[in-house]
């Protein structure tokens, strides 16, 4: 594995890479809510649920990205 490759893979198990993770977790949220309004305006029933599921997979993918930051903070002295 390069070297590059060992930095990137450290990224994600980092505290800037969590922040990046969780931007990203969310922004993907305003997708889903134009879904959810587009499919709304359209009555189309299966698009709403579509749109919902993906909503709750957002929300279990936010919670686990935050008990992993603070995973992280756990094991810093000065944060408590």
């Amino acid at each position: 594995m390069s070297a590059m490759a060992k930095k990137a893979k450290n990224f994600k198990k980092s505290k800037s890479g969590l922040y990046v993770s969780l931007g990203t977790t969310a922004f993907g949220a305003l997708s889903v809510a134009k879904q959810a309004r587009l499919a709304r305006q359209d009555n189309d029933t299966l698009r709403l649920i579509d749109a919902a599921i993906s909503a709750a997979a957002i929300v279990t993918g936010l919670a686990i990205l935050y008990r992993e930051l603070k995973r992280l903070g756990d094991d810093d002295v000065l944060l408590g």
